[in-house]
């Protein structure tokens, strides 16, 4: 590093506060980028060395791979003078006249805009304003503009021109996380360098430089575990590290460091791997709960089990990986282990289902059960035989069954002796990695099993002259009433006053319902009707809207059949007697009282309201 501080404290160094490592060692030139940035270096020298600069730099990167600082270090290189030296050079060791105050932000000629807390017309058209005018002291005028993309389209389009053709005295260098969100437009006219991602091997060199700089003693896996916790970046990480050294008190053990990340031993999570591929469910979880009750977070450990499966996958195909610095030990000897004895299929469906089962871990309220239910799976499914093995061996069976069926008489209604394919458990015991349990668990195999004389044989059916089945509804189903009738029953009021006021039927079969539903109806008394009728019947139902008019709703239907009721009880004589015989009085109900004689039905006379009161059939009334 360039800047190296003392590692013992002294008053002078307390009084003037203390300073994170990101800030601390920050790269001061270009010789400091080299650690993951060799091909933007590489540009830039020989650009520099022949003189073609650029007038636009676009520098894009994910978050701590030192893109202000590379943005600061270019200006710096592009104004750098001493008594020997007055041209851009990238050779920064000795310090020129503007290097200092470019470095710490503060040059009147380059000027640091933060374009999300700037991001107006109104910020870009100062910057126009300003260009005419000639640097104060230094060669170029440079505006560096971090997060670009934060923008607005109106401030891209006000700085197309200037950016196309700037006066020789300026430079523009933006700096993005998002290069996605840039126009095109404004790609165009720039030189655009991608900085790339920190491998984990760089930041562990870079972490154990600077830990011997600080005299602070350190552990290398500690060291690995925090390079893979910085995903590449290098701010983070000496983040994490400095974090780490105030945890340790002064020193990073990889325990602390693994308390402190909430992670996993890693020696523990190849232990889990290992009894997930054997399918050993029990001891899985109880290596999960040992590390979960030592502190480790079951989202982390989920997500170091899906690491390892792509560390041991990555193997089977560069054996070269395993000499990876940020890798322990363990990861390294057993991943080889494991890459030569599981099988690709078993791999890639642990991964998949991994990647499924930390999404649900995270979403759950509950991660540690969350993570105990995708571990069983993830063991359950070690037992499973690959898709291709499984109609391999389904091939195979049907082969053999068919080479060795005895002949039948031709008048036999069974047509051959052909065999039927079922699946059965069979107990099996294995020691190898291909996923068969020690305990004598059971495992789903494909055997042949002999058809019985009332069973049609497979090849018997064919897909065109198969029959097809009807549905077996649990309720039988015939009509509108039928459906009111099993929400009553399943106490769904409310579908079923939907149902009554406004579904008009058209066609009612089995499995299938075709209705017409009014403007005014639920959007979703469809989805509604299918998903419950699917539920309470334990067949599957389709339900599709018609244009056709239907038959009238139920609720129409019973209103038709009370005014009918009351046309009839109007007209009956002892009910006219009663109304002429009291003046004011009104038919409020008719009831229908069914006799006990057969096949006959009494109308009973109805009920009329009148100023003295309801006078009910029976009542002795004087006409």
């Amino acid at each position: 590093m360039s800047e190296i501080e003392p590692t013992a404290p002294n008053k002078s160094s307390v009084s003037s506060g203390y300073r994170v490592l990101a800030r601390k060692y920050r790269p001061k030139d270009f010789s400091d980028l080299m650690v993951g940035q060799e091909p933007m270096v590489r540009t830039l020298t020989n650009a520099f060395e022949t003189g073609r600069i650029a007038q636009a730099y676009m520098l894009t990167g994910v978050r701590g791979v030192g893109k202000t600082t590379t943005a600061r270090i270019l200006a710096r290189a592009l104004n750098y003078k001493t008594d020997e030296i007055d041209k851009p050079t990238i050779d920064l060791r000795i310090p020129g006249e503007h290097c200092q105050a470019i470095m710490e932000g503060r040059h009147v000629d380059v000027i640091e805009m933060d374009a999300a807390s700037h991001t107006g017309i109104d910020d870009i058209r100062e910057i126009i304003e300003q260009v005419r005018y000639r640097p104060v002291s230094a060669r170029y005028k440079v505006y560096i503009i971090d997060e670009v993309h934060m923008l607005s389209t109106q401030a891209f389009n006000g700085l197309l021109k200037t950016l196309e053709e700037p006066p020789e005295h300026v430079k523009f260098i933006f700096a993005t996380t998002e290069i996605r969100k840039v126009p095109i437009t404004v790609l165009s006219r720039c030189q655009r360098f991608d900085l790339r991602r920190i491998s984990a091997a760089d930041l562990v060199g870079l972490f154990s430089t600077i830990s011997s700089k600080e005299g602070i003693d350190v552990e290398d896996e500690a060291l690995a575990m925090i390079a893979r916790a910085a995903e590449g970046s290098a701010r983070d990480g000496l983040s994490l590290l400095d974090q780490a050294i105030a945890h340790g008190g002064g020193s990073v053990q990889a325990d602390a460091v693994r308390g402190m990340l909430g992670l996993a031993d890693r020696a523990r999570i190849v232990d889990l791997f290992h009894h997930i591929i054997t399918g050993d469910a029990a001891a899985a979880l109880e290596e999960f709960a040992g590390q979960y009750e030592a502190g480790a977070n079951p989202t982390v450990v989920l997500t170091d089990l899906a690491d390892f499966t792509h560390l041991v996958t990555r193997l089977k195909y560069i054996p070269t990986a395993a000499q990876d610095p940020s890798l322990s030990e363990v990861e390294r000897v057993r991943g080889i282990e494991f890459a030569e004895g599981v099988a690709i299929t078993t791999l890639s469906r642990m991964w998949q289902m991994l990647l499924k089962g930390i999404t649900e871990a995270e979403n759950s309220a509950r991660p540690a059960g969350a993570a105990e239910m995708v571990i069983i799976r993830l063991a359950h499914a070690a037992n499973l035989p690959s898709p291709e093995d499984a109609a391999r061996r389904l091939a195979e069976i049907s082969s053999d069954s068919g080479a060795s069926a005895p002949q039948r008489p031709s008048g036999n209604g069974n047509g051959g002796g052909q065999q039927m394919m079922r699946t059965q458990a069979v107990g099996q015991s294995s020691g190898g990695y291909a996923g068969q349990p020690s305990g004598g668990a059971t495992v789903a195999r494909l055997q042949a099993v002999p058809s019985s004389p009332e069973t049609r044989p497979l090849e018997a059916i064919r897909p065109d002259t198969r029959p097809a089945a009807e549905p077996v509804m649990s309720v039988p189903i015939n009509s509108l009433e039928d459906i009111s009738e099993l929400c009553s029953k399943n106490r769904d009021p409310k579908l079923r006053a939907l149902v009554r006021g406004y579904v008009r039927l058209v066609r009612l079969e089995p499995g299938k319902l075709e209705i017409n539903l009014p403007p005014e109806a639920p959007a979703s008394l469809a989805n509604d009707l299918q998903r419950r009728l699917e539920e309470w019947t334990s067949i599957r139902w389709m339900v599709m809207l018609s244009k056709s008019e239907g038959q009238p709703t139920l609720s129409q239907v019973e209103a038709s059949r009370r005014e009918a009721q009351f046309q009839d009880a109007r007209q009956d004589p002892d009910v006219i007697a009663i109304l002429s015989r009291f003046p004011g009085a009104k038919v409020t109900d008719v009831r229908i009282r069914a006799a006990e004689l057969e096949e006959e039905t009494i109308v009973a006379p109805a009920v009329v309201e009148s100023d003295e009161g309801d006078i009910l059939p029976g009542d002795d009334i004087e006409f």
